[in-house]
């Protein structure tokens, strides 16, 4: 049965994590958000004629005005039971502060949004990277990473990253992590649990734009992988239900890592 009250909002929503992650979501009031209105409108109507529950509206996620619109517009439809954070950039758009500023600024711009909406069951479910794993631990760019709002962490880790933007997205996900570490107790006296998922490569359009690029390197990690394929997105939304669900209640500030295996491998090669 529906509740109508508990409400399942999804950022990247017209992506294909974002959807695989609504079909996992039938039973509940789903609203999707995307950076494009159009988009959104599409992923509505098609999930409306399967019979979801199902609204949407569009939200520049680097725009602390779009974000009030959002959780404003959440707030109207009901309680906040998961915000499911899938948006984000990978290194192809070539540009580290893009990267940066849409994968980890806007994220814990959503985290400090949606604290005023959570409450007691609520869940955040951030999407990081196995690639964040590569990482190792830094007290100088952690602290940066941590706090990617405050002046000079960007020049910080980008000294770091030499320029490369893949390089920055690795870090940008690790970040991510760092974030629900950081925001654990806080969410945790609401009753609120905060975690992230780390995808390995995932067959979506994004993907596969990286596969065409470095057609090499994605076969080396897929021959790599114990598992021998490629993540699907419904490897994550299934995962990703479970977390957003009562039998998860006790998982906070915690990684899921969904690749495969491969990172334990690529950590060996290199």
């Amino acid at each position: 049965m529906k509740d109508s009250k508990k409400l399942i909002v999804i950022t990247g929503g017209a992506g294909g994590i974002g959807q695989a992650c609504a079909k996992a979501f039938k039973d509940h009031s789903i609203i999707l958000t995307d950076y494009s209105q159009e988009k959104v409108d599409e992923a509505v109507a098609k999930f409306s004629k399967e019979g979801f529950d199902v609204s949407g509206i569009a939200c520049d996620i680097t725009d602390k005005n779009d974000i009030k619109k959002l959780t404003d517009y959440v707030a109207q439809k009901g309680r906040l039971k998961a915000l499911v954070h899938t948006a984000g950039v990978s290194g192809t758009v070539k540009d580290i502060k893009k990267v940066y500023t849409i994968d980890l600024v806007a994220t814990e711009l959503l985290i400090d949004a949606f604290y005023e909406l959570a409450n007691t069951g609520s869940v955040a479910i951030l999407l990081s990277s196995m690639m964040a794993h590569t990482v190792p631990e830094n007290k100088e760019y952690d602290a940066a990473l941590a706090n990617p709002q405050a002046s000079g962490s960007l020049e910080t880790v980008a000294k770091f990253v030499n320029d490369d933007s893949d390089t920055m997205y690795n870090f940008a996900k690790r970040g991510v992590q760092l974030l629900t570490h950081k925001n654990a107790d806080k969410w945790g006296e609401k009753g609120a649990r905060i975690v992230s998922v780390s995808p390995g490569v995932i067959e979506t359009p994004m993907a596969l734009k990286a596969a065409e690029e470095h057609p090499e390197r994605m076969e080396m990690i897929k021959q790599a992988t114990p598992l021998k394929r490629n993540g699907q997105p419904e490897d994550i939304a299934d995962v990703v239900q479970f977390l957003a669900s009562d039998a998860a209640r006790f998982i906070t500030s915690t990684d899921i890592l969904l690749d495969g295996g491969v990172v334990h491998n690529i950590k060996k090669m290199a």
